[in-house]
C-alpha cells in the first residue's frame, strides 16, 4: 500500500464514522425549546463537533491500524474477492518473489 492509499483509506474511514457519531447525543432547537425564527426546530442546538471530531479520530486510528494490518499482511488479497472468478490465474511469475 503506497502513502497515497493509506491517505485515502484513513480520510475515507474517517468521514463514515464522523457521519455514524454526529447524531449520537445531539439536542436540537426542538429539543431544547429555543427554536430561531426562520430555522426549522430539527436545526442543531448543542452538537459538540470539536468532541466528535476527536472521537471519530480516535475510532478511525484503530480501524485504520486493523484494515492496512490485514491489507499488508496478504491476509485478504484482491483474488479473495473475486467471487466470481473473472481474474486470470496466478502464474508463477505473478507471484511475490518466486
Amino acid at each position: 500500500m503506497s502513502i497515497t492509499s493509506a491517505i485515502v483509506l484513513f480520510a475515507v474511514i474517517w468521514f463514515m464514522v464522523f457521519l455514524i457519531v454526529i447524531p449520537i447525543r445531539l439536542q436540537t432547537q426542538g429539543d431544547v425549546g429555543q427554536v430561531v425564527p426562520g430555522t426549522h426546530a430539527g436545526s442543531p442546538e448543542v452538537h459538540n463537533l470539536k468532541k466528535k471530531a476527536w472521537i471519530t479520530t480516535g475510532v478511525s486510528v484503530v480501524l485504520w491500524i486493523i484494515i492496512a494490518g490485514v491489507i499488508l499482511s496478504g491476509w485478504i488479497t484482491i483474488r479473495d474477492l473475486d467471487f466470481f472468478g473473472r481474474m486470470a490465474p496466478l502464474t508463477e511469475s505473478d507471484g511475490t518473489g518466486g
